[in-house]
């Protein structure tokens, strides 16, 4: 396919006073490798340590220290690139990216340019509509991070923290194949989800572990591509989709004004909502890129990398695929409950011998929408897979209603304990027996006269009758007997 040359849904442009434009993104996303070393050193790369605590001399720039590479980063990097469905290079070249920055020790950062180590690949984003995308992946490459500025801590002066200094970095670009604010979100929420089912990264972005530079332009519909502006470091997903939006309504305002859109770095500012100017974007030039003369072209066996393929966990699009196929589940349950691998366990645990689409429905709308509500994870959930699935056997066995499961639920929530033993312990088993529901129906019949006959004419109140007998048994009747016993006493 032609470079941008997908054309967006209609539904997805942008009004404009001239007529409508279309938005054209690419992202340039920072994952941190996941290793308990740096990419050229010893140092922790642990989160929260002191200022310059996790410092080496090759990470401070010392005179005389020479990087050498961790190959647990190596592997972090080929098995992403596996994962990303990416062409593996056996052969690549570490370079010098040189530019000047308080907290760049060496005055370059060790990255790759012209020889990555992964090649182009692609990612298969799944819309809220129901439709999906393909994202082409340019390239993934193994870079040092930079250490940090810290400007609140003096009036007058600024400190360097090096913790973050040589951490590995996994760059991952796509190509301009997003057009829309949406669909951002949704292939930034797809590669962390990749990433931590690989156990590459793991996606934190409030401790700076994943982080996008936000690359927008806009155009006529299908028209040539115009002029983009980075967005750099933008570290939540919500954010993301914030950035995209201003920044297109930014440069349509100015291309309508008759301006032209400078290609330049930019920042976004959640408080105001707004983009503003960082610097004038660089070109590869600017870095004079020379291979590291440190360093040795990193060059890898095809065995090894077929070794790393065979042990690659089940990705979230091969999950979905098979909660699909194997437990009937609609592709919207599927994707919801693979969203997170933690939450497609849980489901799988909660499932196991018995009823799929029920445990699916009790897990995505009771625990989930409870969790969501008290801001808890599923990793924290007060109540086990073991549990749920308890409370699920107890109504297929009819033994308790939906109406009383969800009264066991509250209590399993907020005291814990065994369904059964619950349900047994407190009298909460349903009625089954059809005379004693029969006697609760001739009841509310007797004291309704005037309904009774306006059911005959409106058979959709039959509805209200069900209510008031369950009302009256205190939720304990089988639903199904009172239904049917209810229509043959009304005649309907």
């Amino acid at each position: 396919m032609t470079l941008g040359a997908r054309v967006a849904d209609p539904k997805q442009f942008l009004k404009g006073a001239t007529g409508d434009w279309e938005v054209v993104v690419g992202m340039e996303v920072h994952a941190q490798v996941t290793s308990n070393a740096k990419l050229f050193s010893g140092a922790s790369t642990e989160f929260g340590g002191a200022p310059n605590d996790h410092v080496s001399f090759v990470d401070a720039a010392m005179p005389g220290m020479l990087p050498v590479i961790n190959g647990k980063c190596v592997e972090q990097a080929v098995k992403t690139g596996l994962g990303l469905k990416a062409e593996i290079n056996l052969r690549s070249v570490f370079d010098r990216k040189n530019y000047f920055y308080p907290d760049l020790p060496q005055g370059y950062q060790i990255s790759q340019f012209k020889q990555p180590i992964v090649g182009e690949g692609e990612v298969t984003v799944d819309l809220t509509d129901g439709t999906s995308i393909r994202v082409g992946i340019e390239r993934l490459h193994l870079e040092q991070d930079a250490g940090k500025s810290i400007h609140d801590q003096h009036p007058s002066k600024s400190f360097v923290d090096l913790n973050r200094s040589g951490v590995a970095l996994m760059e991952i670009v796509s190509r301009p194949d997003i057009r829309s604010a949406d669909e951002a979100r949704a292939y930034l929420t797809k590669l962390r989800t990749i990433l931590r089912y690989l156990g590459t990264c793991d996606g934190n972005m409030e401790e700076g572990s994943l982080r996008a530079d936000v690359n927008v332009s806009v155009r006529k519909p299908g028209g040539p591509l115009g002029t983009r502006c980075e967005i750099k470091n933008v570290n939540s997903i919500r954010f993301v989709g914030q950035a995209v939006e201003k920044e297109a309504r930014r440069q349509i305002g100015i291309i309508e004004d008759g301006g032209r859109i400078d290609q330049e770095t930019r920042l976004f500012d959640p408080v105001k909502g707004e983009t503003r100017s960082m610097r004038s974007k660089e070109e590869a030039h600017d870095y004079r890129y020379f291979p590291d003369p440190d360093l040795l072209p990193l060059e890898i066996e095809q065995v090894w990398v077929d070794d790393i393929a065979k042990n690659l966990p089940e990705l979230p699009d091969d999950k979905k695929a098979r909660f699909v196929s194997s437990y009937g589940l609609s592709p919207y349950d599927a994707g919801v409950l693979v969203g997170e691998q933690v939450s497609a366990d849980y489901f799988e645990a909660t499932a196991k011998g018995r009823d799929a689409k029920a445990a699916a429905n009790w897990v995505i709308n009771e625990l989930f929408g409870r969790l969501n509500k008290e801001g808890k994870s599923i990793e924290t959930s007060p109540i086990a897979p073991a549990q749920l699935g308890g409370l699920i056997d107890l109504i297929g066995t009819g033994t308790i209603s939906g109406k009383i499961a969800k009264d066991v639920f509250e209590i399993l929530w907020t005291e814990g304990g065994d369904p059964a033993a619950i349900v047994r312990d407190r009298g909460m088993t349903q009625v089954t027996d059809t005379s004693a529901i029969e006697a609760v129906i001739d009841q509310v019949i007797a004291a309704n006269p005037d309904k009774v006959e306006q059911a005959k004419a409106k058979p959709t109140l039959l509805g209200w009758f069900v209510g008031q007998v369950m009302k009256q048994s205190g939720g304990k009747a089988a639903p199904g007997a009172v239904n049917d016993i209810l229509k043959r006493k009304l005649g309907i």
